[in-house]
């Protein structure tokens, strides 16, 4: 085969793979199911919907309607963590993708795109080592992202605390601001936990943390804390994967193994269920998936065994 020829292949072969990653699968929409034996015994199951990384640009309708059809798994509960908008015009229409949740009890934290628009990454750094902090950008309504939330009557648990009745288990979240913009404050986080544990004498069925980027710092401090489940996102579970590889990256200092899926965090004599999620979306400005399809997470959260010595 001629040089001309052998050139003219691969191109044709990258142009093709450009163009399943940023029409077909950026839009493969799934969910994955996971369970976690978490509550104290005798206590019913609670289903978790973790929504992550929505990215959400107001033209977006295929997203939306996606969105707003896994009212259909009848959530006890919904996690977000971040990420939510993706352009300055995104929340009129993120309020009607979450409309249908109205009545089910949520909790939500912040990542840097609730902040801030995307700008045009360079992937090449990207794939090299985690994007650096970017707050000089174009500055997003966070406020009114919060508006959203707050008429949905759910929780902010940036550098918060707070506690729910689901299900009749009293649980207790505590969470994090965006820790890729070093907006987490872990000290506050742990005096607002204190707080709330101090406030209740009722028995706490979980404790559940709450972060969007999974950074080794911020999970070993919820770790510490005593959370039972982590919730985070941020990672797009790489977003471009290597097929039996695995994410060439996470954005972040957790290992590339994690970067997607439910593991265990180890943190000196503590353990703690860590779930991340792949997220729903990508930046307008890299909308392209490889072997690794958005998706939101159904977590179903169950009691323990009693066990007998």
């Amino acid at each position: 085969m001629s040089i001309p020829a052998a050139l003219g292949g691969f191109v044709s072969v990258g142009a093709g793979l450009f163009a399943y990653a940023s029409l077909v699968e950026r839009n493969m929409f799934g969910v994955r199911h996971e369970s976690i034996d978490v509550l104290e015994p005798g206590s019913a199951s609670i289903r978790v919907l973790h929504l992550s990384d929505i990215h959400l640009a107001p033209w977006q309708r295929r997203k939306i309607n996606w969105i707003r059809g896994l009212a259909e798994h009848k959530p006890d509960l919904i996690v977000v963590t971040g990420d939510s908008l993706g352009h300055h015009g995104a929340i009129p229409e993120l309020a009607r993708a979450l409309s249908v949740f109205t009545g089910i009890p949520g909790v939500f934290v912040h990542g840097s795109n609730d902040y801030f628009a995307p700008r045009m990454p360079n992937p090449f750094t990207y794939l090299i080592r985690p994007s650096k902090p970017d707050q000089d950008g174009e500055k997003l309504d966070t406020d009114g992202l919060d508006a959203v939330y707050s008429t949905l009557g759910w929780l902010d648990l940036n550098n918060a605390s707070g506690r729910l009745s689901v299900n009749r288990s009293s649980i207790v979240f505590t969470g994090t601001d965006d820790p890729h913009l070093n907006l987490d404050r872990l000290d506050v986080v742990a005096q607002s936990l204190d707080d709330e544990l101090s406030e209740h004498l009722d028995p706490v069925s979980a404790i559940v943390g709450v972060t969007h980027a999974p950074y080794r710092r911020v999970l070993d401090s919820l770790t510490t804390l005593g959370a039972d489940v982590i919730f985070a996102g941020h990672t797009h579970g790489g977003q471009v994967c290597l097929p039996w590889l695995g994410a060439l990256t996470t954005n972040s200092d957790l290992p590339l193994s994690l970067a997607r899926g439910l593991a265990v965090w180890n943190r000196l004599d503590r353990t703690a269920f860590l779930n991340v999620s792949a997220g729903i979306g990508t930046s307008i400005f890299a909308p392209v998936r490889f072997a690794c399809p958005p998706e939101a997470v159904l977590v179903t959260l169950r009691a323990k065994d009693i066990g007998y010595a």
